[in-house]
């Protein structure tokens, strides 16, 4: 019986993080391993813990890589030395509460990595006012018989927009099939205003790309052929992968801020683990000043009174 590859130990600032089997393959089409995995968030180092600073984060986790089960995972796993940091949230439905992730260091990045996680999906609020959001998500989510170009077309409607509000966008793909984009606001309005803001932003892409886009509610009732500007993401304790955050898919794609005069030329499926280190060490964090640029929602509360309610609120996702 062959023996285990021993553990390795990764210095990470002034903490060392054992990464027991580093051999393990996690992304069986290229045959990278879980210290592929683990240097690759370390080239990346800056931009991962921007994008995840302070912020809940639940851990979308692969204890045998790809070809095992998914776990979606809030408390943070059991073994978390003294140094990781967490936050505790409250979900009202259930009164339970979970003590989350929350990254402060890249060390609190690769002791994940370590605990076999492979995609971090943070809030958009961060611990000091976790039910007010500071990040309007835009999410543009193609239909099933979409194409990428049609995610390209009104991700340019988006900017538009965002320009004409005066607001600064920071683009990236998802690392699957969409596009996200995310604008800095100010914590000072809870998650249902911000959400209700989103739907009315969403309202005006459809207005003006109607050919393209969609806000109907139920998928039944979308055109396949459609983009569904998907506001729920800015609902409570919804979450979708960070900047930075490879994807859990066989050719390891990671969700890569681009700029948004790289929109039309900028495939998905080229930026992956392999290539984006790289892009980092030319280009740095494109996300970096996202901070300087804070937006106030107040136009898009005036959008949403003028167009009256959006749809009830899903529940709150079970814990």
């Amino acid at each position: 019986m062959p023996s285990k590859p021993p553990a390795v130990e990764i210095e990470v600032d002034d903490r060392v993080v054992r990464v027991s089997n580093p051999d393990r393959v996690y992304f069986p089409e290229s045959g990278a391993t879980k210290l592929d995995l683990v240097e690759y968030y370390l080239a990346v180092g800056p931009g991962i813990v921007n994008a995840l600073f302070e912020r809940p984060c639940m851990l979308h986790r692969f204890p045998k890589g790809l070809a095992g089960d998914k776990v979606h995972q809030k408390r943070l796993p059991a073994g978390a030395p003294p140094w990781v940091e967490t936050v505790q949230l409250h979900f009202p439905r259930w009164n339970r509460t979970a003590d989350e992730l929350c990254v402060t260091e890249l060390g609190s990045v690769i002791w994940a990595v370590q605990m076999s996680t492979v995609e971090f999906h943070p809030w958009n609020s961060r611990r000091g006012h976790t039910e007010e959001p500071d990040e309007w998500r835009i999410d543009l989510d193609p239909g099933p018989l979409s194409d990428y170009d049609q995610v390209r077309r009104v991700a340019h409607v988006v900017h538009e927009v965002l320009d004409e509000l005066g607001a600064v966008g920071y683009p990236k793909t998802s690392g699957s099939k969409g596009m996200h984009v995310y604008v800095r606001i100010a914590p000072d309005h809870g998650f249902p205003d911000v959400r209700r803001a989103a739907h009315a932003f969403a309202r005006e892409i459809e207005r003006r790309a109607p050919d393209d886009v969609t806000t109907l509610w139920w998928k039944k009732d979308r055109d396949p052929h459609h983009l569904f500007v998907d506001y729920n993401q800015n609902t409570r304790d919804h979450t979708i992968a960070a900047a930075y955050s490879v994807r859990g898919l066989p050719d390891a794609r990671v969700s890569t801020p681009i700029r948004w005069d790289e929109v039309d030329d900028a495939d998905p499926r080229d930026l992956t683990i392999f290539t984006v280190p790289d892009r980092f060490a030319e280009l740095g964090d494109l996300h970096a000043d996202i901070d300087d640029h804070v937006f106030d929602i107040a136009p898009l509360l005036e959008w949403a009174d003028r167009d009256g309610a959006a749809p009830d609120e899903p529940e709150e996702p079970e814990e």
